[in-house]
């Protein structure tokens, strides 16, 4: 049946109306603020989320595109972010970045850079020359929109027994058309870092480049290590990882959209850049895919860093890592198992006595947006401190679901695993 098209509105609404309308609208949107989604949503504390929500709104009619010329405000909050960055990841003096949409952003600019650093080096020609993306079955399809884009063709490794993504894995796939290899920090299904320190020597040895995905981890893990839990390293301090992709609004708690690239060498950024001079109004050069982005952004994120610092995050931190732990304690407790121990805020679990699936059928009817993984079928949340409040209710839910399904109350389950 085809849907009626809604009609343009004829206006004249005010905004209570319009508030009033809005707010009926999130009836049937899952509970976030209870922490019942296991994703898309990530939390600090209240003061923190209002920080960001405050500077976004300071900032809400400036165009970040316009830091240079106009807004210099936005502009140098910008490079304070990135400095931070650089020197949160151990970038060398050579080293740069870039303030992006988003993961997926920060993963093409980075393959943009790197497949027209090996284009320039080997004098492969566009359109003519078939290039090759090398990377672990558990990297992010971030990387695979980036391929689909450039054509380039992706070539997948297995994973080994721990999850984990390193260098015998990916070396077969290797050759004179690579533009690059992958490793993540962590890799979104599992929740563990790769093999990074053997990545990078792999990259060394053939001569590629090596991105590193930390848009989970970045913001996070170097928190993590600081309060001595025990972290796997994953920047620049290797000398074979050429990019780093991490998100602020994910673990940096900063509002969307808001993420940050850097590379090892200021010459690669300028790889990525976008640079156009055939139309009228002169040169336009952007680092970025997106022209306009909103420096509510750029200003939310300065503003939480500035708010939490080096103390706050490792708060955050420290009542982060006991919580996660108190989860695996208390999935384990009721016979599931990991299926990898997690590195930092993602965690995956199932039991081979049950139908997970059929458990998260149930979980959904009790109000909780099941996270899933199906290579191994399992459950997936990358945690944040929203879902401190309920763990007792959901590992009692979970219990309840687990013994439904084990007492045969259950068909056979429907649900699938979407990210």
């Amino acid at each position: 049946m085809t849907r009626q098209r809604m009609s343009f509105p004829t206006g004249g609404r005010g905004w209570e109306d319009l508030k009033t309308e809005m707010k009926s609208r999130t009836k049937g949107d899952i509970d976030w603020r209870n922490g019942r989604t296991p994703l898309f949503v990530f939390y600090c504390d209240e003061e923190t989320y209002e920080v960001g929500k405050k500077a976004f709104f300071e900032f809400f009619t400036e165009n970040a595109l316009g830091g240079k010329r106009a807004f210099h405000s936005i502009g140098g909050m910008e490079r304070d972010i990135l400095d931070y960055g650089l020197s949160l990841f151990s970038a060398p003096d050579s080293g740069e970045g870039v303030f992006t949409t988003g993961g997926s952003e920060s993963i093409f600019l980075a393959m943009k850079a790197a497949r027209d650093k090996l284009r320039a080096e080997k004098g492969f020609r566009p359109g003519e020359d078939k290039l090759n993306l090398v990377m672990g079955i558990t990297a992010h399809p971030g990387f695979d929109k980036a391929a689909a884009a450039m054509d380039i063709e992706i070539r997948r490794g297995p994973a080994g027994d721990d999850k984990r993504i390193g260098a015998d894995s990916l070396r077969p796939l290797i050759d004179d058309r690579t533009i690059a290899i992958v490793g993540s920090a962590p890799c979104f299904p599992h929740g563990v870092v790769d093999r990074i320190d053997e990545l990078s020597d792999l990259a060394l040895d053939a001569g590629v480049w090596l991105h590193v995905d930390a848009c989970v981890g970045g913001w996070l893990a170097p928190w993590f290590t600081r309060i001595g839990r025990s972290t796997p390293d994953f920047d620049f301090r290797f000398p074979g990882v050429k990019s780093i992709s991490a998100d602020l609004h994910k673990f940096g708690f900063c509002p969307k959209p808001a993420s940050t690239v850097f590379y090892r060498d200021t010459e690669d950024l300028e790889r990525a850049k976008f640079d156009a001079d055939a139309w009228p109004n002169g040169r336009f050069v952007t680092a970025t895919l997106a022209g306009t982005r909103p420096g509510g952004a750029v200003a939310a994120s300065w503003a939480v860093l500035n708010h939490l610092g080096e103390s706050g995050y490792c708060r955050v931190a420290k009542n982060l890592s006991s919580m996660i732990d108190a989860y695996v304690e208390g999935v384990e407790k009721a016979g599931f198992r990991m299926i990898a121990k997690p590195d930092f805020s993602i965690i995956n679990y199932t039991r081979d006595d049950v139908d997970v699936f059929a458990v998260a059928e149930l979980m959904n009817e009790r109000g909780w947006l099941p996270g899933l993984t199906r290579s191994p079928k399992g459950f997936h949340s990358m945690m944040s401190l929203l879902h401190d409040a309920p763990r007792e209710e959901y590992l009692a839910d979970l219990s309840w679901a687990t013994e439904k399904v084990m007492a045969g109350s259950v068909d056979k389950a429907t649900i699938e695993a979407t990210y």
